[in-house]
């Protein structure tokens, strides 16, 4: 088995050669994870808000 050179080293690693230092890296369209992840708590937190409305109608629906 043979080493890897630099170029295939920063491929496999998954910083290709194109990754500039200033801009992050890009993990799925992804450039900001701390924003990404509030996104994903504001995104459930509306799921569950939703979800109590749909429960909260029904359960009106069958009571009266």
């Amino acid at each position: 088995m043979r080493e890897l050179n630099s170029s295939e080293l920063s491929f496999v690693s998954g910083a290709g050669d194109g990754c500039s230092g200033g801009s992050g890296n890009d993990i799925g369209g992804v450039t900001n994870s701390g924003s990404f992840g509030d996104d994903l708590v504001n995104i459930y937190e509306g799921v569950v808000q939703a979800v109590s409305h749909v429960i909260e109608r029904v359960a009106a629906a069958w009571s009266s």
